[in-house]
C-alpha cells in the first residue's frame, strides 16, 4: 500500500488551486442502520496505510483509543473511529491509516480503503444540520460522489481533542499574560472545537473578535465589512485588525481566502495568519506564495497569543 500516496509536489500545487484529493475508506456496514458510510480524510494529512499491524493493549487508554503499534521505532496511538462516530459495525478493522496533524503521529482503525479521489473544496459543503448532529457530531462536511453515494469528512480535531490531549486548557491560558492592545481579530475555522478553543484564547489575551466557520462565510463576512468601512469613510483595518484562517474549509480553503485578500486593496495592511493542523514545510511555502504574512500550528495558546502579538505590535507601530 507504500504507492498509495503520491508525491507531495503535485498535492501541494493542488491546495494552492482550491482543489485536494481524499482518501475514501470506510469504518464497516453500521449493524443499526445497515448502511456502509463513505468518509474521506484529505491525503496531505495521511502517512501511509497499511494492514492492521499487531496493536499493544496499554492501561490508562483514552476512550476510543485500543492501544499502540510499534512503527519504525515509534510507539503510535491507534484509534477506534468508530467508536468516536457513535457505530456498531458488524467486522473488525483491517487497515490502520497512519495521519498526522500538528506534527503528531496517531494511526485510525478503518474496515477498507477504496482510491484517492481529486475535488475541488467548493463541491464539498457544509452538512445540513440532521447529518452534522449523527456520527457523535463529527462530520463536519460533505460531498457528493459520481456514483451519487455522500462522502462524509470527519472533524478529526475533535477526535484528538479527546484522546490525545489535544488542545489549550485553562492551566495554560493561566501562564500567558493579556495583550495591552485594543485589536478585534476576524478568523475562520470549520473545526468546532477549533473555533471554542480561538475564542478562548482571544477572550483570554481581551482581544474582541469575529467568528466564521468556513471560506465561503469569512469571505462574505470580510466583504460586508469593507463595505461598511467605506460607508463610513474609514479604512478597514480600523474595523479588523488581524485575520485568521483554517486551511481545510468547505466551499473555499483559506489559501483561496488568503489570495482573495490580498488581492482586494481594501484589506490592505491587515495581516492574515494561517492556523492549521498541516503543519508541513510544503503547507507553510504555499501559505507564503499566496500572501499570508505567518503560519502558526493550531491547538498551542502561547505559539498563538505570540503570533498575534507580534503582527498587532508590528501594526500599532506602523
Amino acid at each position: 500500500m507504500a504507492n498509495f500516496i503520491q508525491s507531495v509536489d503535485e498535492r501541494t500545487k493542488l491546495a494552492g488551486a482550491n482543489r485536494l484529493e481524499i482518501l475514501l475508506f470506510s469504518l464497516g456496514k453500521d449493524t443499526g442502520t445497515g448502511r456502509n458510510e463513505v468518509f474521506g480524510i484529505n491525503v496531505f494529512k495521511v502517512r501511509e496505510v497499511m494492514n492492521l499491524p499487531e496493536i499493544t493493549k496499554a492501561p490508562d487508554m483514552p476512550p476510543g483509543v485500543v492501544g499502540m503499534i510499534s512503527l519504525r521505532g515509534n510507539m503510535i496511538p491507534v484509534v477506534d473511529l468508530a467508536h468516536f462516530c457513535e457505530m456498531e459495525v458488524a467486522e473488525p478493522p483491517k487497515i490502520l491509516i497512519v495521519t498526522e496533524y500538528n506534527k503528531g503521529i496517531q494511526g485510525f482503525l478503518v474496515n477498507s480503503v477504496e482510491q484517492i479521489i481529486r475535488m475541488e473544496w467548493n463541491d464539498i459543503k457544509v452538512p445540513p444540520p440532521m447529518m452534522a448532529h449523527q456520527m457523535g457530531g463529527l462530520v463536519t462536511a460533505v460531498s457528493h460522489l459520481q456514483d451519487d453515494r455522500i462522502v462524509m469528512i470527519l472533524d478529526v480535531e475533535k477526535v484528538l481533542a479527546e484522546t490525545a490531549s489535544i488542545g489549550i486548557t485553562p492551566e495554560e491560558l493561566a501562564h500567558i499574560e493579556a495583550l495591552n492592545t485594543d485589536a478585534t481579530v476576524f478568523f475562520a475555522d470549520d473545526s468546532s472545537v477549533a473555533r471554542k478553543q480561538i475564542e478562548a484564547t482571544l477572550d483570554h489575551l481581551g482581544l474582541k473578535h469575529v467568528a466564521t466557520k468556513n471560506g465561503v462565510e469569512a469571505w462574505d463576512k470580510l466583504k460586508e465589512i469593507a463595505e461598511r468601512a467605506e460607508a463610513a469613510h474609514i479604512p478597514t483595518h480600523e474595523m479588523i485588525n488581524l485575520i485568521l484562517t483554517d486551511v481545510e474549509m468547505p466551499g473555499m480553503d483559506g489559501y483561496v481566502l488568503t489570495r482573495n485578500i490580498k488581492e482586494d486593496g481594501r484589506f490592505k495592511g491587515i495581516p492574515v495568519i494561517m492556523h492549521s493542523s498541516l503543519s508541513a514545510d510544503a503547507n507553510m511555502d504555499i501559505g507564503r506564495a499566496v500572501g499570508a504574512d505567518d503560519y502558526v500550528p493550531k491547538f498551542d495558546a502561547r505559539e498563538l497569543s505570540e503570533m498575534l502579538s507580534k503582527h498587532l505590535h508590528l501594526k500599532q507601530e506602523a
